[in-house]
């Protein structure tokens, strides 16, 4: 199975963001520059050393820039996969389409220290994101 790994939101203040979920939930965040679209990385659970979570099946997530339009405001989840390109494939087979990278269709973003990404829409219309994680040292 390919698990869900990280969660995004979209928001529209940053800093309000922040001290909502850090004052009520604990969360510990980090507000990302410009070159990473100002992405607010939100801590949920504890990560070792590579930034893994210790606890099986506690994920992590962030804000993104809530956009009044499709896709950019609502919540979706990132699901781990051994192989982009497959994956991808399958998506299209099942019904599915895939949006493509944060430049559009037909491109996969590359996060530093991360991995590859592509945004899909499901059976359902549901945005969902598919990350192939970089390979661990």
């Amino acid at each position: 199975m390919n698990p869900v790994v990280h969660f995004e939101m979209p928001a529209k203040d940053n800093k309000r963001t922040s001290e909502f979920y850090s004052n009520v939930f604990g969360w510990q965040m980090n507000q990302l520059g410009a070159e990473m679209g100002n992405y607010l990385l939100a801590h949920t659970t504890e990560t070792d050393e590579n930034n893994m979570v210790k606890t099986p099946g506690a994920i992590n997530g962030g804000f993104f820039s809530y956009q009044d339009k499709e896709g950019f405001n609502v919540p979706h989840l990132v699901i781990s996969v051994d192989n982009l390109e497959e994956s991808m494939k399958k998506i299209e087979e099942a019904g599915g389409k895939v949006l493509g990278g944060s430049k559009g269709p037909g491109t996969v973003d590359d996060i530093p220290g991360i991995g590859r990404y592509v945004s899909f829409e499901d059976s359902e219309g549901n945005h969902v994101g598919m990350l192939q994680p970089s390979p661990r040292g």
